[in-house]
């Protein structure tokens, strides 16, 4: 990558506040966009071989959308969580097996995207998010889901492809999950907490690809609950 064809998409940048720079074998983040920390609303530096985001990244107090999809980055600087106008944040196919301690203070963020990378558990630093409406968890290495997903604000998670077998009945107080994806782990019947169905406000549950028949799911307590709410919601949509 020249100079000259950086200096462009700076140049351009400068104007729409968007830097978009993917697939070109970036090795490192651009220094140079250090100058444009108060144009910049969107970045995106997806399908480069970035190993660190610097913590200059901390500078960018306008931005609202954060790109960095198949990267190496095995982890994330403490300053990222200053970005307190940050919407988006999608950091697919990384390396990454756990957050920032400071993440709760992305007070702004509502669709956060982890899909593919190294993460055993689900954050606890996600329930402080008060604006989240979709986080997507698949393709990583949870094994459990903690209790303290029940305070967890989120309308849509997603934790398809993962080793799960445990979740915390608490999930069922989530005040704002409809969506919940499981698909592709390793639930046991048994093990899947029956309030999901009869006492939560979820609509969708996806959980093909268990250790159990779809079949057997329409046989416990509170499917019938479960299906109102999912009918009811279909119709909101037809």
């Amino acid at each position: 990558m020249g100079n000259s064809a950086l200096k462009a998409h700076l140049e351009t940048a400068q104007k729409t506040g968007v830097f978009q720079l993917t697939g070109k074998g970036l090795t490192e983040f651009p220094e140079e966009l250090q100058k444009l920390t108060s144009n910049l609303r969107t970045i995106d530096l997806s399908n480069n071989k970035l190993e660190l985001l610097p913590p200059l990244i901390g500078k960018f107090s306008f931005l609202k959308s954060l790109v960095l999809n198949n990267n190496k980055l095995t982890a994330l600087p403490e300053e990222l969580c200053k970005l307190k106008k940050l919407e988006t944040l999608h950091l697919n196919g990384n390396h990454l097996r756990q957050l920032p301690a400071a993440f709760g203070q992305l007070s702004a963020l509502k669709t956060l995207s982890l899909s593919g990378n190294q993460l055993r558990t689900v954050p606890t630093q996600l329930c402080g998010l008060r604006h989240l409406d979709v986080v997507d968890l698949s393709k990583n290495q949870i094994q459990n889901v903690p209790d303290t997903v029940g305070e967890l604000q989120a309308i849509e998670l997603n934790l398809n492809q993962n080793q799960i077998s445990q979740i915390s009945v608490q999930i069922s107080h989530c005040p704002r999950l409809k969506v919940l994806r499981l698909e592709e782990n390793c639930l046991e019947l048994s093990m899947l907490p029956q309030s999901i169905l009869s006492d939560s406000q979820i609509s969708l549950l996806a959980v093909e690809g268990n250790l159990f028949e779809i079949k057997k799911l329409r046989e416990l307590d509170g499917y019938d609950k479960y299906m109102e709410r999912f009918t009811a919601t279909k119709k909101k949509f037809a």
